[in-house]
């Protein structure tokens, strides 16, 4: 049914029979109503009530009411917009469709459902439909049945399923919380990684690294560069450059530098080797250290092949080397080596008991091969040394050895001293055992049981060559004194470089100037441009950084030696919002806003007018430096002025400015943009 009405001149009125509704075709697509206004002179359509509009077998959006412009081929819909292709479907209350290139976009909220993939939610969309990919800007939330994503800039392929996030970003799982400032995720296989600040929260453990890889559907995450692993329950830190973690195994494994640290209030544990694993249940964790394995506490520290720590038990063991690793036959077998205030103690296998409760380490036992040895601390060339079977030793409140046993086939060299500290002579004896008391590291007192032989020799008459025991090996160069010494025998090392993700591409303005002159064209011989009514602010882009960016009268623009009227010209979005600028002195008259950002930044208004002026980059501090400067000539036509810079100064914001206005410039100003490009 067609009629003519006053109230819409030059238009045909179109409405809905019994038999079917409103249809209209054009370049391809298809449309259905209850009822139609067609203004065929701008070529240019309103639709009202159950619209559909069909694009081909693969785009179908229905909404309440519809203004298509034939020219730009760019739909205004509002009302229960769904729009869906085979990848997707959004739906929100308002969309801005783009036949022409073929692009949706809405800004005031709406949902993007992707079949597994789950359901996403944001403030601002963006739906480029020949590459399948979506832009989601402010609250951008998905989620599925095992995960829920949330970001401030989030980048979605439909036909993929894969998600590229920015800014601070979490993905909540059943089992783990990953935080990233830039990040990968595949939701359909559950599996991504993350970059920039990024960590992983496994319930009892924290995962931190440059580069973090998960795969949710087998509990595994892998990380690279700088890794910190931190144990919540058990008070532990694992320290490394490569590691890999299990969580149904309760297992950590960590390489390239690594460091396991027990977290104590008083004195905490260091160990380091080539290898490190972790494994148990958080009341049963058990640290395997391996290969040119060391240990560090202010107290105490060894060495040896492997090192073995169960923090429940609080043993750990120094295991016995099978070789010495320098390929020389010969060379005297390396034994696991403990350090405790003067003595060194080696043995086949060395275990030290703690307690967990005070942090204290309780008893040492020594198995097969146990030898101790001291210097004479007033000769500095000679050596007190005990040897025998095995050793049990006792530490007292300051985790100083207190008292040692050494048991079977006992040996011992003492440099035997007055209470003047002069030497009376040494003493060298073999008895079935040997009970000492040790104070601050020296021999207080000994005890010799079942002895076979001894005697005491005047140190003149003693043998040269029988000065050491059997085994003596003194190693006080290995001895780590500190946690930097841990590492001085590893091979340099340097981090590879991660390649990680391209950065954040933000969305250039749907309503671009490309956008405008079509709009522009449409509306170029007709009082009235009804392809612009409901066409938003240029500068409404998702990522403008300055505030009231069409409001210059506002108090956040800082004004100087001008007078701004406003709402007194139309805009290039033919809105009546252009404000107008007119200096009011002999003096430079500026406008400004600062931010405080860091990277590179590009800064552009729309001018029109009468006069000679400049837009600029500066330093809002200091020396006021310039970084980038635009000087421009106006024009009566609206045209966007823009520059391009970096800016990196950690002390002071960077403002944008428009400057150099002087008593006879006046001219309108409207749609100021500051876009980050990069960091």
């Amino acid at each position: 049914m067609q009629t003519n009405e006053e109230k819409y001149p030059g238009a045909k009125i179109l409405t809905r029979d019994d038999a079917q509704q409103v249809h209209v075709a054009h370049n391809g697509a298809e449309m259905w109503c209850d009822k139609a206004i067609h203004y065929s002179q701008e070529n240019f359509i309103e639709a009202y009530g159950n619209v559909v509009i069909k694009q081909g077998d693969t785009i179908n959006m229905t909404s309440k009411y519809v203004e298509y412009s034939g020219i730009t081929e760019l739909a205004f819909a509002h009302g229960k917009v769904v729009l869906t292709d085979p990848n997707s479907t959004i739906t929100t209350d308002t969309l801005y469709f783009d036949k022409l290139n073929e692009q949706a976009f809405y800004k005031t909220g709406g949902t993007v459902v992707k079949d597994s993939s789950g359901t996403i939610t944001s403030k601002i969309g963006r739906y480029y439909m020949a590459q399948k990919k979506y832009q989601f800007v402010e609250d951008v939330v998905l989620v599925n049945d095992e995960s829920t994503i949330n970001s401030n800039y989030f980048d979605f392929y439909s036909d993929t399923g894969h998600a590229y996030l920015f800014g601070p970003s979490t993905i909540t799982t059943e089992t783990s919380k990953t935080y990233c400032e830039k990040g990968f995720y595949d939701t359909e296989n559950n599996v991504g990684y993350a970059l920039k600040n990024a960590k992983i929260d496994y319930d009892n453990r924290i995962i931190e690294g440059d580069s973090l890889y998960f795969d949710d559907t087998k509990k595994f995450a892998s990380a690279s560069n700088n890794i910190k692993v931190t144990d919540t329950i058990n008070n532990s830190i694992i320290k490394g450059h490569y590691a890999e973690v299990f969580k149904e195994k309760d297992s950590v494994f960590i390489t390239k530098r690594a460091l396991a640290i027990t977290v104590q209030e008083n004195d905490s544990v260091y160990i380091h080797a080539d290898k490190i694993m972790v494994t148990g249940k958080p009341e049963n964790r058990i640290i395997n250290a391996h290969y040119g394995a060391k240990m560090y506490k202010s107290d105490m520290s060894g060495k040896a092949d492997s090192i073995y720590s169960n923090q429940k038990t609080g043993i750990t063991k120094l295991i016995n080397i099978g070789k010495f690793t320098t390929g020389d036959k010969f060379s005297v077998k390396r034994k696991p080596v403990l350090w405790n205030m003067e003595n060194q103690m080696t043995g086949d296998t060395i275990h030290l008991i703690s307690n967990n409760e005070t942090e204290k380490i309780d008893s040492l036992l020594v198995f097969n091969n146990a030898f101790i040895i001291s210097q004479d601390t007033i000769s500095k060339t000679g050596y007190n040394q005990i040897n025998g079977l095995s050793l049990v030793g006792l530490f007292n409140e300051e985790n100083q050895l207190r008292q040692v046993d050494i048991t079977k086939n006992a040996q011992s060299i003492f440099y035997a001293r007055n209470d003047k500290q002069e030497l009376i002579g040494i003493d060298k004896a073999k008895s079935g055992s040997i009970s000492m008391l040790f104070s601050n590291g020296d021999i207080e007192e000994y005890t010799r049981l079942n002895q076979v032989d001894g005697n005491l020799y005047p140190e003149s008459k003693y043998p040269e060559k029988e000065k050491f025991l059997k085994g003596f090996d003194w190693r006080e160069e290995e001895r780590p004194k500190s946690v930097e010494d841990l590492f001085k025998d590893d091979e340099p090392y340097n981090l590879p470089t991660i390649k990680g993700l391209d950065d954040y591409v933000p969305q250039d303005a749907f309503f671009n100037e490309a956008m405008m002159e079509r709009i522009e064209l449409a509306g170029k011989n007709t009082p009235e441009n009804k392809a612009a009514r409901n066409v938003p602010e240029i500068n409404e882009s998702t990522n403008n950084l300055l505030l009231f960016p069409n409001e210059f009268d506002n108090t956040k623009w800082h004004k100087h030696q001008l007078k701004v009227t406003t709402n007194i010209e139309k805009a290039p979005d033919n809105s009546l919002s252009a404000e107008g600028v007119e200096g009011t002195a002999n003096s430079d008259g500026h406008l400004f806003q600062s931010i405080n950002v860091s990277g590179q930044f590009k800064f552009s208004v729309w001018l029109k007018g009468k006069g000679l002026i400049r837009i600029r980059f500066q330093e809002h501090g200091g020396k006021y430096k310039v970084f980038e400067n635009l000087d421009i000539t106006l024009t009566d036509d609206w045209k966007k002025y823009q520059i391009t810079g970096n800016y990196s100064n950690n002390k002071y914001p960077l403002r944008c400015l428009v400057s150099n206005i002087q008593t006879n410039d006046k001219f309108y100003i409207w749609g100021a943009e500051l876009i980050k490009l990069s960091n």
